[in-house]
């Protein structure tokens, strides 16, 4: 179990209580488990205590937490009979982009994401979640393929934003994430996105174009991290928290500025304190958005999604 720096009265805890249960596994004779439950009530309360009013910072990092649960974790949990389909069918498959055919509670779907890898080999060959080109032309191709079969596409999201290297630019990245917008919007299909863990830039934006836009409780949104933002306008990292105000990055200030539609909530201590129980959270949403955007024809959908994310944002006209 790995603890984030506010986590350290957690982690302090826990070490007691191991040793509680050493000391009661080695001496038989003496009697530990009031010990052991009154520690372990305090470990609840003070943890439920910790994530009431989390800071925007501290979002961040829980949604960077090295054991929160990534795309095929999910795809594992909430889905059946999943087929990974590979390629762009023009330069190389992307390893940072995942996606294939699978079945939610029997219903045929697409589910496309990005997958940031569980150890430092995985995070290297997955590139830590940062897609290429090819990445968002492979999403788009699985896209248009659910489409003509008419499958739902499911898009999960988590990404510290698209590759910014030299060679992802030379193969076109903003044009690559441009069309994928253009054609998302026009999709005849259900789309319900999904933010999984980061939501950066337009690499998250790629495949976020939906009639339902989904985050999780401690994930984040936004045009830049908080690292980035205070590079470039401190010329430091050291205003990192700073930034992370100020960007207002949280699912709770973007579900207050309709720019997603619903948040769902993790259990307490994170997705990744009890995976399991926010893979049900996650499934049993899919299943009722599928249920209502079902019920409604591909032209009424396309209609909606336009009108949502037109009405996007604040402006003024002079």
């Amino acid at each position: 179990m790995q603890f984030l720096d506010f986590e350290k009265p957690l982690e302090e805890l826990y070490g007691q209580l191991h040793k509680l249960k050493e000391m009661s596994v080695k001496n038989h004779q003496i009697d530990m488990s009031k010990s052991i439950q009154e520690l372990e009530d305090t470990i609840k309360s003070t943890r439920e205590h910790i994530y009431q009013n989390l800071s925007p910072w501290q979002r961040v990092q829980l949604s960077r937490h090295p054991e929160r649960p990534y795309t095929f974790y999910y795809i594992n949990k909430i889905f059946s009979s999943f087929t990974e389909l590979y390629g762009d069918r023009q330069v190389k498959d992307d390893k940072a982009m995942v996606g294939g055919m699978a079945e939610l509670e029997g219903m045929p779907v697409m589910v496309i994401g990005q997958q940031k890898g569980t150890n430092t080999k995985m995070r290297q060959l997955r590139n830590f979640g940062m897609a290429n080109p090819e990445g968002y032309r492979k999403a788009l191709r699985l896209m248009k393929m659910a489409e003509k079969f008419n499958r739902p596409i499911i898009t999960l999201i988590d990404t510290p934003g698209a590759y910014p290297g030299l060679e992802a630019e030379e193969r076109g990245q903003g044009e690559a994430i441009a069309r994928n917008l253009f054609e998302m919007v026009n999709l005849k299909v259900p789309v319900i996105c999904v933010i999984i863990g980061e939501g950066a830039s337009g690499g998250a934006l790629g495949i976020g174009i939906g009639d339902k836009v989904a985050m999780l409780e401690n994930t984040w949104y936004t045009v830049i991290s908080p690292e980035n933002c205070s590079t470039i306008l401190w010329r430091s990292w050291d205003y990192k928290v700073q930034a992370a105000e100020q960007l207002k990055l949280t699912s709770k200030d973007m579900q207050g500025f309709n720019l997603v539609d619903d948040v769902l909530k993790e259990p307490v201590g994170g997705a990744h304190g009890n995976p399991e129980e926010m893979a049900a959270t996650l499934k049993d949403y899919l299943i009722q958005s599928l249920k209502e955007l079902s019920g409604k024809t591909a032209d009424t959908r396309i209609a909606e999604r336009i009108t949502k994310f037109e009405n996007m944002g604040f402006y003024e006209e002079l």
